[in-house]
């Protein structure tokens, strides 16, 4: 998928524009995604970094990055993606100005939203402007209990199935594999610590089965009160991986929660409870 931030990057083509932020790329944005694509056009998905939220409104918690939601909107079969800065600038532009700036130069023929989708300052353009402006308008219908809003909920419940059902995929968190208190190698459990960045969401404290780099991993989210922590962390071993991790991005998958995390009445106990929640993980099935 090509990516570009300015619509000279593309160039004029007959497209179909799939617009909207995107975040968490779940089964109401694959629909819309959809109808972009089969239109038989350049599919050309047009988002927002960073979230409009955290300019005009109170800011929100990312479900996934933008390297992250680029990735999933090419593997959701895009040929484009134009990111569009959002800023005080391009929240005060009015709905034809938008409609001049972006869609007109990339030349867009159809535009994909959902029902709901407004744009301009004041929110004041909607699907229906875009159809007296001439566009073959795709006003994709809600998904029934699919809203970015919905999964973080569930999220932070550390309900990761039932997200997985919303997201179409399963829940993850991603961050860099920075340095830790190597707790886990003395244990014999060596785990990749992740550096996640502060705007993001990350599910509930606890124990989970998941996977990364093709590798099953039990997963460990939480302050770690057996050693009386107070930072939270996000903690993966990897089953069966041998090599070094320190500084590479990580995309963790979240399948299934395992347990609350607690203090454990000595080191063995808790050592023989990561080798119960090894086992889990190793048998625990992916999301469909």
């Amino acid at each position: 998928m090509k990516i570009a931030h300015a619509p000279g990057e593309l160039g004029r083509a007959r497209r179909a524009a799939a617009i909207g932020t995107f975040d968490g790329v779940h089964l109401g944005h694959r629909a819309v995604l959809d109808a972009a694509r089969a239109t038989g056009l350049t599919a050309t998905a047009i988002t927002f970094d960073p979230h409009p939220r955290t300019v005009v409104g109170d800011g929100v918690e990312l479900l996934t990055t933008l390297e992250r939601r680029l990735e999933l909107l090419g593997e959701a079969g895009m040929d484009e993606a134009l990111v569009i800065r959002f800023d005080d600038e391009l929240a005060s532009l009015t709905p034809e100005a938008f409609v001049d700036r972006y869609l007109q130069a990339l030349g867009v023929e159809a535009v994909a939203a959902g029902g709901g989708f407004r744009f301009g300052n004041r929110r004041a353009g909607d699907l229906a402007l875009l159809d007296r402006l001439g566009f073959d308008v795709l006003a994709v219908a809600f998904v029934e209990g699919v809203s970015s809003s919905a999964i973080r909920d569930l999220l932070r419940a550390g309900e990761v199935e039932r997200a997985a059902v919303a997201l179409g995929r399963p829940a993850e968190v991603e961050g860099t594999v920075i340095s830790g208190d190597a707790r886990g190698t003395g244990l014999g459990f060596p785990t990749a610590n992740l550096g996640v960045s502060e705007d993001m969401l990350v599910a509930a404290n606890g124990i989970y089965a998941g996977s990364a780099l093709g590798h099953p991993a039990a997963v460990s989210i939480g302050t770690n009160p057996h050693y009386g922590g107070s930072e939270r962390r996000v903690e993966a071993f990897l089953l069966d991986f041998e090599g070094d991790l320190y500084g590479r991005r990580l995309v963790v998958e979240l399948w299934r929660r395992l347990r609350a995390e607690r203090a454990f009445e000595s080191e063995e106990e808790l050592v023989a409870q990561i080798a119960r929640d090894v086992e889990e993980t190793r048998a625990a099935e992916r999301p469909a």
